[in-house]
């Protein structure tokens, strides 16, 4: 999906997750991003969608993302989810919502991007790109389809 970039966080003043940030924002692609957090063991992954792009995947997208879905259960999920206050990195807030996971970026007050976890951004991208296509004509989808088979998948690129 998108872009793949390693991210070493070690202090809340790190102008590489603003860089990062500028990237996603300026390329309007997801980002797959992994934090290593100091003090932390395990690496977080994210993909870091442009609100652009997220709000059009949400808008074609026929539901929400099933909270209790997979994966969930390697997760050692707290009952209740922690306080925070919003993280500042160079010209960005990051804002973690307490319900869902996702994280908005802000810049001067205005949300420039969100990061969710992988597999909810695969999903709303997937979902929005089914229900879009559901609305060509049969020939035209039939006609679409047959071009994206055609196409190398990323690895050959």
């Amino acid at each position: 999906m998108g872009i793949q970039i390693n991210v070493v966080v070690g202090y809340p003043i790190n102008d590489e997750v603003e860089r990062v940030l500028g990237l996603a924002e300026a390329v309007g692609e997801p980002v797959t991003v992994t934090f290593m957090w100091e003090g932390r063991e395990e690496a977080e992954r994210a993909v870091l969608v442009p609100a652009t792009t997220l709000a059009l995947w949400e808008h074609w997208a026929p539901t929400a993302y099933p909270t209790s879905g997979a994966g969930e259960e390697n997760r050692a999920v707290a009952e209740e989810p922690e306080l925070a206050h919003p993280a500042e990195f160079g010209a960005f807030t990051l804002f973690r919502r307490r319900v869902g996971g996702r994280t908005a970026v802000a810049r001067k007050g205005v949300v420039v991007a969100e990061l969710l976890d992988p597999d909810e951004a695969q999903w709303l991208q997937e979902k929005a790109r089914n229900v879009r296509q559901g609305f060509m004509d049969p020939k035209q989808k039939a006609a679409f389809e047959e071009f994206l088979a055609r196409q190398a998948s990323l690895d050959e690129q």
